[in-house]
């Protein structure tokens, strides 16, 4: 569970569920830090519908609320001690291959660009300014390890292992985030 990431600091009052979906990890955060508030954003407004459904139904309509939008946009400035999130990560010629059963889902809720890490890239940019100082952010990638750890060298991963995979999630405190990341190959421009 997400309790070896916060051993060394306070319960998290403020969660952030991006690409929350059908609003498990919501639900699940919800559940397990009763003293927190709890945001859930996502930008597909059928995805929200489930998610409200299954809020309603674990009745945390007062604790969780949910935003629809395009990532951060959906929260406008507001900042978290824990964003958690499982965004769209399969490349777009797996989910062009994908098998029938997975046809009636939505593409959007799988696909993650050329190469999967299209919206992983567009978390970790902008994940320092909505984390508070002693925030984590935590994510799940599937098989994403080797192109996000190429393309952040800089980034001290903690690779977590779940129940069902290994180096599939990742957990980031807000101070490294904080580090200017300047892309494999350029140099920094010197003021």
């Amino acid at each position: 569970g997400l309790d070896g990431v916060w051993s060394a600091v306070e319960p998290p009052q403020s969660i952030l569920d991006l690409c929350t979906g059908s609003g498990c990890l919501a639900i699940i955060a919800a559940h397990t830090y009763p003293e927190a508030r709890v945001d859930a954003a996502d930008l597909s407004t059928d995805a929200l519908e489930v998610a409200k459904h299954n809020v309603a139904k674990h009745k945390l309509t007062e604790r969780v609320t949910l935003h629809e939008g395009d990532l951060f946009g959906a929260v406008g400035r507001a900042t978290y001690d824990l964003i958690v999130c499982n965004p769209p990560y399969v490349t777009a010629e797996a989910v062009m291959a994908f098998p029938p059963e997975y046809a009636a889902e939505p593409v959007m809720a799988h696909d993650g660009g050329k190469d999967g890490m299209m919206l992983v890239r567009r978390i970790l940019a902008d994940a320092a300014s909505h984390l508070n100082t002693n925030g984590v952010l935590v994510m799940e990638i599937g098989q994403g390890r080797e192109t996000i750890e190429r393309d952040f060298p800089d980034l001290p991963f903690l690779w977590l292992d779940t129940e069902t995979s290994e180096g599939e999630v990742f957990a980031l405190p807000a101070s490294a985030l904080l580090v200017p990341k300047t892309p494999k190959g350029k140099a920094r421009a010197r003021k």
